[in-house]
């Protein structure tokens, strides 16, 4: 499948103004589900779970706060929304376990932590299995250098970290879903029934109950025990990227990663530069180009976030998401070249995926290579666009 050339307006900034600039993209998994494979409302409960994701981050951006936080609150949203390989949703590995990743990585530190070094732009976690919201985790040990000095940590010991800095904890039970558990067994050549595997128990947790999947509908759902996800088989994941008003980046990713991966395997989330990065560096081109660059209000600052979903394998050979920065800060691309000849390059290798990125104009890419990607874009005016497949546009549900 060629790669994707979407050239929707919404993936521009709106003109110059005296408004304050911010935006969010999110995406919650690339992969294989197709239109003829999926009914009117499968795909319009995706893009409700979309658009609540996207305005939880909205709320944040639209009061001052900081890319960060509405990064992680959208990514939360899809953290508990078993429509989603990531939290309560992920899939499983080979042993029937459930292993999370995630990771947050900023443009520049965070005004609401100005003694952070600006040498230190993110933290990831992977082999997580007790942690609500992974995401939680990963801005947790961002901001706590002291305790977690280190850019990745794994397993038991960070999670110890993380329920030190207040990050809730959940029985493995949690994540389960059943169907996320006849994927597993029928991708082991299993029998589906019986469901061997414990219901979920959210005695422990008594601040909220395990999110349905009619929660992100109008119209509920006749059977919520037999809903199937779209992306059967996942490898995809969720993130989000977002420009706050002060200019900063940042970049959240969370999955379960692959069904039925080996017990142990590290993807691309986790791995900084293969499926996350954010980062800023101070134009260049003499000047003759910075005049330009100022006499169209461009700041003298270049930065970009990004956040990929899919076959994690490739994008951690590829170096994926730090080589959009490199095409861009040494080649001269635009966001839109970059990110599209990294897909185009993954998908020549055998990846498949997408990516979500965005630059510090406000421009925004979402180029993918398969059948589909969940993605969706708000910016000030407050209306979530989403789209499914790949030859959506973005559009209000």
């Amino acid at each position: 499948m060629p790669a994707s050339k979407n050239v929707n307006p919404a993936l521009k900034p709106g003109k110059k103004s005296a408004e304050p600039n911010y935006v969010l993209v999110i995406h919650g998994g690339a992969g294989t589900m197709t239109r003829e494979g999926s009914t009117p409302k499968q795909r319009a409960t995706y893009r409700a779970a979309l658009s609540q994701a996207l305005k939880a981050g909205y709320e944040v951006l639209k009061s001052g706060g900081e890319a960060m936080d509405a990064a992680v609150a959208a990514v939360s949203v899809m953290e508990d929304c078993p429509l989603f390989n990531s939290g309560h949703g992920a899939v499983f590995n080979v042993a029937g376990k459930i292993e999370l990743e995630t990771s947050l990585m900023v443009s520049k530190p965070p005004a609401s932590h100005p003694a952070m070094s600006s040498s230190r732009r993110g933290s990831s976690v992977t082999l997580v299995t007790h942690t609500r919201n992974p995401s939680h985790l990963a801005r947790a040990l961002y901001l706590a250098p002291q305790l977690a000095p280190h850019p990745m940590l794994s397993g038991a010991a960070a999670e110890a970290t993380g329920a030190l800095l207040g990050v809730r904890q959940a029985d493995p039970s949690y994540f389960w879903t059943e169907a996320r558990w006849k994927e597993h067994r029928r991708g082991l050549g299993l029998p589906e029934d019986p469901v061997e595997y414990p219901r979920p128990d959210t005695s422990h947790d008594t601040d909220s109950e395990v999110t349905d999947v009619a929660s992100f509908s109008d119209d509920k759902l006749e059977d919520k025990e037999t809903w199937e996800p779209l992306d059967l088989m996942p490898t995809g994941t969720v993130g989000a990227v977002a420009l706050d008003i002060r200019g900063c980046i940042a970049a959240v990713t969370s999955t379960g990663g692959r069904t039925n991966k080996l017990v142990g395997r590290v993807g691309d989330t986790p791995v900084m530069g293969s499926g996350f990065w954010a980062e800023e560096w101070e134009r260049d081109g003499g000047l003759l180009k910075r005049t330009w660059d100022r006499v169209r209000g461009k700041s003298k600052y270049e930065g970009v976030g990004v956040s990929g979903t899919g076959d994690g394998d490739y994008y951690i050979r590829r170096a994926a998401a730090s080589n959009i920065a490199r095409r861009m800060q040494y080649l001269d691309e635009s966001l839109d070249e970059a990110t599209q000849n990294v897909i185009d390059d993954l998908f020549k290798e055998g990846g498949i995926g997408g990516v979500i990125a965005l630059d510090r104009d406000g421009n925004v890419a979402l180029p993918l290579n398969c059948s589909g990607m969940y993605r969706g874009v708000i910016r000030p005016n407050g209306v979530p666009l989403t789209a499914i497949f790949f030859d959506d546009q973005l559009t209000e549900l």
